[in-house]
């Protein structure tokens, strides 16, 4: 019989939901994997432009969704947050992502960036989404819950579940090896 691994992600996008259902088979391949998305608020804005402030919106959703399992029915708790943020080389975008485990250590990771052209960036600083700007511009609806920016702007040699899965799998290191994390 195969051990379940219960997850909680702080979102209903599914992106994110088999983000975390890939990263984990990955990780624990002798496991099932199971995984409930529910809304969880970041507490930052829906156009997180910072570095700190997308950080916090991971951790954010991750604490919400622990906090909401009053029966302890998940193993883990996790959340993705993607963001903006200037750097010498220009505007990004990456995600932040946040895994709490039942006994409540959180651990958090990171993507790689993606270069934004400096007019998306523009429209981003007066308030629009970067979802929503792709959109616009490549002539599609709702990339955020497919490919993402990523998927667009990498020919989909790169996507946004990709992204979020690999910085889940780093993310996981001290779970997986926790003598080596004491």
């Amino acid at each position: 019989m195969t051990d379940i691994i219960n997850l909680c992600v702080g979102s209903n996008n599914p992106v994110k939901i088999n983000a975390a259902i890939e990263a984990f088979s990955l990780c624990f391949s002798n496991h099932s994997i199971q995984a409930a998305g529910m809304h969880a608020p970041s507490k930052v804005a829906d156009q997180p432009m910072t570095e700190a402030e997308t950080r916090l919106g991971a951790e954010n959703r991750a604490l919400f969704c622990e906090e909401q399992d009053t029966l302890n029915a998940y193993d883990f708790y996790l959340a993705m947050e993607g963001g903006v943020d200037t750097f010498p080389e220009g505007a990004a975008t990456f995600a932040y992502v946040t895994i709490i485990d039942r006994k409540g250590v959180m651990t958090t990771g990171r993507t790689a960036n993606l270069p934004i052209p400096n007019s998306i960036y523009e429209q981003l600083k007066n308030g629009l989404e970067l979802g929503n700007i792709m959109d616009e511009r490549f002539n599609t609806e709702n990339v955020k819950q497919k490919g993402g920016a990523i998927g667009l702007f990498t020919n989909q040699a790169a996507t946004r579940q990709s992204i979020y899965s690999q910085a889940l799998v780093l993310a996981l290191a001290p779970t997986l090896h926790p003598n080596h994390y004491k």
